[in-house]
């Protein structure tokens, strides 16, 4: 199996495909290296894709201690582009993979070509903060103490899932069982350390109007964790474009894959031609 190597020597296990400019798609929590499938055979068409599973997902390493921080996962993916020669890769990132993929224009952007950011921010409102780090350590615990299998069966039915499930009930069906197989102890850890302990983007508010990365940000209109968050960004981020998908929850790539694949396709063919631009900086002094 192929592995990249971390800089505290965790395993991250990875699959590509395809040649041309890469993409490398990072996956959310309840998700792993193979919800991206749709994606990999799709984009590898016209372009070099990875994959891969998150510390704590295998057949990645689930390491021991406290080590599932936010900085960890973003620069995880940068360990795997580094072991594959990749200098800079468009960046297509769903929920947690999102948040990473933030991270990574905001602490390297001259290490990504564009960044997609699909179902980002839940968590993030600052009234709510405390209330959303307690209740993910009470998710942690019930990874621990009832297993993958019942969490899973929680899970996709909270509101933002459901939409999945009335427009494809084999797809919905298919992602849950895969989530019940999860590593447990792996979940437990990255609920703790990145759900749970991540800062609120909104309290990233300079650091975001500083970053030029073309940005794709795209929510679900039934997603409402993430749509304030995303209004956000698409207020604060020089070059970004929003796409909102109407009926639409969490689990866009495989909810609504044509759409999600048309609009990435066409924003990554934007940015390579040049086309993407970086808005006037009068036009977000305004706000």
């Amino acid at each position: 199996m192929p592995h990249a190597t971390t800089r505290d020597d965790v395993r991250i296990y990875f699959e590509e495909a395809g040649q041309g400019s890469p993409i490398i798609f990072l996956h959310e929590f309840a998700a792993d290296h193979t919800n991206w499938e749709p994606q990999m055979r799709y984009f590898s068409r016209g372009h070099r894709c990875i994959t891969y599973s998150a510390r704590g997902y295998t057949p990645s390493d689930v390491p021991d201690g406290e080590v599932y921080t936010y900085t960890h996962f973003y620069t995880d993916a940068l360990a795997v582009l580094d072991h594959l020669g990749i200098e800079r890769a468009h960046l297509v990132g769903l929920s947690m993979g999102a948040y990473s993929s933030l991270q990574i224009g905001l602490n390297a952007p001259q290490r990504a070509l564009s960044m997609t950011l699909a179902g980002v921010g839940s968590g993030s409102e600052l009234d709510n903060l405390d209330a959303w780090r307690q209740q993910c350590r009470a998710n942690a615990e019930q990874f621990d103490t009832l297993g993958s299998a019942e969490v899973a069966k929680v899970t996709r039915e909270a509101p933002s899932r459901i939409p999945f499930l009335v427009k494809d009930p084999r797809g919905h069906a298919d992602f849950y069982a895969a989530l019940a197989r999860h590593d447990a102890k792996g979940s437990a850890r990255t609920m703790r350390g990145f759900q749970g302990g991540r800062p609120s983007i909104y309290t990233m508010t300079d650091a975001i109007k500083g970053v030029a990365t073309p940005a794709l940000i795209i929510c679900g209109d039934e997603d409402d964790p993430c749509v304030g968050p995303s209004l956000f960004l698409k207020k604060h981020l020089p070059a970004a474009g929003l796409a909102m998908f109407p009926k639409s929850g969490h689990v866009l790539n495989l909810e609504e894959p044509a759409l999600f694949n048309a609009s990435v396709e066409r924003f990554v063919t934007l940015v390579e031609a040049g086309r993407w631009p970086v808005r006037d900086p009068r036009s977000l002094a305004a706000h």
